[in-house]
């Protein structure tokens, strides 16, 4: 499983400058003047893990195989979005095939790079993005739920779209649905206002460490928790560096994490995800799974045939791996389990499946 992250924001809050940074690429074209992007850009990134290599070094493996994560570098929105307006509902189209929404929102000032608005407010630039998400999920729902369509939807789903609509109508916030159905129930809706979200609050190189007045309205409006603050240009900066170099810059300002790391981290923490491993003496490689998977489904994402033929898994924690110097020894020391289909895979885990084709 790899899970995509679409870039979303309005014109010129420096989407493209982190997209090249995140993926380590020129892939997408960054320019000062709006609508630059026009077609989404992906860039697919592993997903650093210094457990894959501690884990290939006991194993020996020839080879070491990270997760990844997609990153996409949606076009810039603007106010009428979902009316046509700016480069109109095809960049919407593009939201809804992500996993999780990462807002870029402009915490900076410059003369240099223009802005749509006349002035900086991180806080009404959101809205303007939330607003038009949630006007196309109206008139996606509106449609949905015309009579000719609605013979075409499961109960579950009907239910979800008229109190969906009740939220929209009422001016309510749309996530008061997640205490009544569950995340499956939700993605299968579309939904745009839905998707989980993470706030990139970009910011120039001198309040990178400490934020500045922009990120701290913002923060007191929508919260910490799924709030980052970056610099886009710092990371493309970074990632210009050699490693050496890299670690000595960003001593030099501060940053104990790069951006990608962050997003990563909060990434995998709204999506409620989590990463097991396989070890041999082929190769080491991560997997991404959903938390409370059971074996079986964690086995099928490395073959549909695995979950199907499941018999077991062998298990071993990552510490008792590393303890214990690899499998041999784990399974002599009784640290290696023998688990069946009901077993829930912990982030760490080392597994080694059985199973019948």
């Amino acid at each position: 499983m790899s899970f995509k992250c679409g870039i979303v924001g309005l014109p010129n809050v420096g989407k493209s400058t982190l997209f090249n940074a995140l993926t380590n690429s020129s892939k997408a074209q960054a320019a000062n003047f709006p609508f630059c992007t026009i077609d989404p850009n992906v860039g697919v990134v592993p997903v650093p893990d210094i457990r894959l290599n501690n884990l290939a070094k006991i194993s020996k493996s020839k080879k070491i195989i990270n997760t990844t994560i997609s990153f996409v570098d949606i076009a810039g929105l603007v106010k009428g979005a979902s009316k046509g307006e700016g480069l109109g509902n095809k960049f919407l189209s593009h939201i809804r095939e992500v996993d999780s929404i990462i807002h870029m929102i402009r915490c900076f000032d410059s003369d240099d790079i223009q802005n749509v608005n006349p002035t900086v407010d991180p806080v009404r630039d959101l809205e303007i993005i939330e607003t038009e998400m949630m006007l196309a999920d109206l008139e996606s729902i509106q449609k949905r739920l015309e009579k000719n369509n609605k013979k075409n939807i499961d109960e579950d789903q009907l239910k979800i779209l008229k109190l969906a609509l009740d939220c929209i109508n009422d001016d309510k916030d749309l996530s008061t649905l997640k205490s009544e159905f569950n995340k499956k129930q939700l993605n299968q809706s579309g939904l745009l206002s839905l998707k989980p979200k993470i706030f990139v609050c970009n910011v120039d190189e001198k309040s990178v460490q400490n934020g500045n007045d922009y990120t701290k309205s913002f923060i007191n409006k929508y919260g910490q928790e799924n709030t980052l603050i970056i610099s886009a240009d710092i990371e493309n900066q970074i990632n210009e560096l050699d490693l050496k170099e890299k670690n000595n810059y960003m001593e030099m300002i501060g940053l104990k994490e790069t951006g990608l790391n962050l997003l990563i981290q909060k990434g995998y923490k709204i999506l409620e995800l989590e990463t097991y491993f396989t070890s041999g003496l082929e190769e080491t490689r991560a997997w991404t799974i959903q938390k409370n998977c059971t074996a079986p489904k964690a086995a099928g994402e490395i073959h549909t045939d695995f979950e199907k033929g499941f018999i077991r898994a062998e298990t071993v924690s990552y510490d008792d791996f590393i303890a214990n110097d690899g499998w041999v020894n784990s399974k002599t020391s009784g640290k290696m389990r023998l688990e069946g289909k009901d077993y829930i895979v912990k982030d760490g885990d080392v597994l080694n499946f059985r199973f019948n084709t």
